[in-house]
């Protein structure tokens, strides 16, 4: 094949060689499951499920990990702030995720594991790293890498251990017995006062997991001990996948073999995240746009260079969304449908396929669309059919390598629900507006009758200084 992908570690866009010939192994760092999904997280997972429907487009059988991080520090903070189970803090944002996902249109993960269900291949992987002389336990619980016994470290980001900044230990007594304040952990002992259920038994203690471990472990259990492709933010290269890299090679295993790091969403040049107080929620997106817009706002940009969010984006997404899905219901109207399996088997234009063998060059590959578009508009003007239809096969076969054939069924269900939800504001909004002038007669019969009624479809009134406000029941 001539696919050619960038690799974090080389720094350079070379050739794509599987592994294993036909085939190809993805893990991919997926969500730390403590607050609810925004566009950031979404980003590298609509990146990588566009890879991964090229690949498959290729002829390549794919096997994608995407983990889940189900312990962490944030989620035993934030669910005793909840004053709730960490476990169902983590599972309620799993399952946000979930529809974001799925929303989004991103295929489902060959296999999603969560941490907390790999502890057994966690302590393999540190009794191996202890064995070899790359970890060291101080007190019972905790267990440390020892970054200095392995001189390879920093080779990811191209960086000299003498050169970082180690992590203060801020009074923790157990990264004070740290044999060198760079040394990361692998397992970790119980705080006062987190829940018994947050830890398990290992040969070295009672504990729990270190986030890099987790990865380590998961990806061989799932891809072996070399594998393909290892992704997610650009944020993750360190110390997240610098210690990933280290761990795994340390223990003798080839680990990924090659980086794939996407770009932030940024918004006036900073990165968008929920601590920074900029992150915005996929929820509050999905009420202000089409599931199919959201997802063409986030893959139209090449997944290596910043997206930069503006009030304008989702705008520009919508007219383009338009423009496209206009074209295949005229062209549909006009020439009949196209079963599934011809648009998923349909000779691609060369452009189109040079440009996703580019490093996915999806705003080229965007271009050829757009030409073919112009083109199809043509032949219906013209009354070519023939011609028509080729544009219309060609047009549905490259959107939906990107996720985005307008007569998928998830979008065409997508479009129902918009419609029916225009409906609804609609004659919401008649009742509303009768019950507002019931209210100013002093009719307030009527007012509660208007009420009453749409209690009954399941849609509930709040009244506020600012007029009526309405939600639906759950």
């Amino acid at each position: 094949m001539s696919l050619r992908l960038y690799d974090t570690a080389t720094r350079d866009v070379r050739d794509f060689v599987p592994v294993t010939p036909g085939e190809v192994g993805i893990y991919l760092c997926g969500a730390t499951v403590q607050a609810s999904p925004h566009i950031g997280h979404l980003r590298p997972v609509i990146a990588f499920d566009v890879l991964r429907r090229w690949l498959e487009r290729s002829g390549l059988r794919v096997t994608l990990i995407r983990n889940v991080t189900d312990i962490e520090d944030k989620i035993l903070a934030k669910a005793a702030a909840a004053g709730v189970e960490w476990w169902a803090h983590a599972a309620t944002h799993e399952r946000q995720f979930t529809r974001a996902y799925d929303a989004l249109g991103v295929l489902p993960p060959t296999y999603e594991p969560r941490a907390t269900g790999h502890v057994p291949d966690m302590a393999e992987l540190m009794q191996r790293l202890v064995d070899r002389g790359h970890a060291y336990a101080t007190s019972p619980g905790d267990v440390w890498f020892d970054v200095r016994s392995w001189p390879a470290y920093g080779e990811l980001t191209r960086q000299r251990l003498e050169d970082l900044n180690p992590e203060p230990a801020d009074g923790d007594v157990a990264a004070a017995a740290k044999h060198d304040p760079h040394d990361f952990a692998l397992w970790k002992a119980p705080k006062p006062g987190e829940p018994e259920t947050a830890s398990w038994d290992t040969p070295f203690g009672r504990g729990r997991p270190g986030w890099h471990l987790e990865c380590s472990a998961m990806a061989r259990r799932y891809l072996g001990d070399v594998f393909d492709i290892h992704g997610g933010g650009l944020d993750l290269r360190f110390p997240h996948h610098e210690n990933e890299q280290a761990q795994s090679r340390a223990a003798g295993y080839g680990f990924a073999q090659r980086w794939m790091h996407c770009a932030w969403v940024t918004q006036q040049g900073v990165k968008m995240s929920k601590s920074l107080g900029n992150g915005l929620l996929v929820s509050e997106l999905l009420a202000q746009a089409p599931a199919p817009v959201i997802r063409y706002a986030l893959a139209a940009v090449q997944y290596r260079s910043m997206l930069e969010w503006s009030p304008d984006t989702l705008d520009e997404a919508r007219t383009t969304w338009e423009r496209l899905t206009g074209f295949v219901e005229r062209a549909t109207e006009r020439v009949g449908g196209v079963p599934a399996d011809e648009v998923a088997k349909a000779e691609l234009p060369a452009a189109f396929v040079e440009s996703m063998d580019d490093d996915l060059n999806v705003p080229a590959a965007l271009a050829v669309v757009h030409e073919h578009l112009r083109a199809g508009n043509s032949a219906l003007a013209s009354r070519d059919d023939a011609a028509a239809r080729a544009e219309l096969v060609a047009l549905r076969g490259m959107l939906d390598v990107l996720g985005l054939d307008p007569l998928d069924p998830r979008w065409a269900a997508g479009a129902d629900d918009s419609k029916a939800r225009t409906a609804l504001e609609s004659l919401v909004a008649a009742e509303l507006d009768a019950r507002v002038a019931a209210r100013a007669e002093k009719n307030w019969a009527t007012s509660d009758a208007i009420r009453d009624r749409l209690a009954a479809a399941g849609v509930v009134v709040q009244d506020s200084a600012d007029g009526a406000r309405w939600t639906l029941t759950d």
